[in-house]
């Protein structure tokens, strides 16, 4: 994660932006809270972190509510084993479609299932520490421009109460908004609410 800030941070100052607006989803929220714990805050306007890993998912003596490590070592298994499988299945509590009367999108489906295709074996494998180990508690208390917080309660890959319920109390001033019933992928079953959430977040 250490390198996902300073890669991320090598961009923003080559570029020369400013006033930012960051959005990070699951474990790009942990990357935008990363960078903002390790670089500052000076080039950022306002934040967002949507469905996000922080603090910390690992379940530890001081973090009781994430989940144990067996949940995570059956991720590298599924990496590791046959991926493409494991993007499929994936794809069904990912998106809330194993969940009574739920509507599946099969092209929804094929284009999680195609973007983790997309991606090489070995940096998904050791992506699974990064998200799962890291633990992002005093980054997200550096955090000190605007922060809006966006969770669905029946997440089943970042549990809300190991996460966002926990981030914003660590983040001074944050905003929580907690959609009923959504799953971690918000983004495309909640679009129209998550697109206006944020709009009036950044007009704000």
């Amino acid at each position: 994660m250490d390198q996902y800030a300073d890669d991320l941070t090598e961009l923003i100052e080559t570029l020369d932006l400013k006033d930012l607006v960051m959005i990070g989803h699951s474990t790009g929220g942990g990357e935008v809270t990363h960078y903002l714990g390790r670089h500052g805050t000076k080039r950022v306007a306002k934040v967002a972190l949507v469905g996000a890993v922080p603090p910390l998912m690992l379940k530890t003596a001081a973090n009781p509510g994430g989940l144990p490590r067996d949940a995570f070592d059956g991720i590298r298994k599924g990496v590791f084993d046959n991926r493409a499988q494991f993007y499929k299945d994936l794809a069904m509590p990912f998106y809330g479609y194993n969940r009574p009367g739920a509507k599946l999108s099969e092209g929804i489906r094929d284009s999680f299932w195609l973007q983790g295709m997309m991606g090489g074996i070995k940096g998904q494998y050791d992506c699974i520490r990064e998200f799962s180990e890291v633990d992002y508690t005093e980054d997200l208390k550096k955090i000190d421009k605007p922060t809006l917080i966006v969770h669905g309660d029946d997440d089943q890959i970042v549990p809300i109460g190991a996460s966002a319920m926990m981030s914003s109390k660590l983040v001074r001033g944050a905003t929580l908004k907690v959609y009923k019933g959504a799953p971690h992928g918000l983004a495309q079953t909640h679009q129209d609410q998550l697109n206006a959430d944020l709009l009036a977040f950044i007009k704000g």
